[in-house]
């Protein structure tokens, strides 16, 4: 039984990784960076226009939790989804990535505005 476990644990691995690849492709990224820890953060804000510096705010217990869902929720706008898909993208990511990723969704710009 753990052998099914792991192969089905293995598939979600790759569809999440894959929907991100391609929301950054989408975006006009190339879709490496979404594989490269923290660096995949700076290209995230950057896709949805916050600033880099958000990224200490991510190191930040708790309000990373806070800031994560404010950047799912411009991510959701930048490609023309709503709010709840935004909170879906920070609170089931391994679910709404592929979605986003492999769905019809084109990318709109940035939906918050660089100050």
């Amino acid at each position: 039984m753990s052998g099914v476990v792991i192969i089905i644990y293995l598939a979600i691995i790759v569809a999440v990784i894959a929907g991100w690849w391609k929301i950054f492709t989408k975006a006009g990224e190339e879709g490496w960076k979404s594989i490269i820890p923290i660096y995949n953060i700076v290209v995230i804000l950057k896709i949805v226009g916050r600033e880099t510096w958000w990224v200490i705010l991510m190191l930040i217990p708790i309000v990373n939790i806070v800031v994560w869902i404010i950047v799912g929720v411009d991510l959701a706008k930048s490609f023309g989804r709503g709010t709840g898909f935004g909170v879906g993208l920070a609170f089931l990511g391994f679910i709404f990535a592929p979605i986003l990723g492999f769905g019809s969704d084109t990318y709109r710009g940035p939906a918050a505005k660089v100050v």
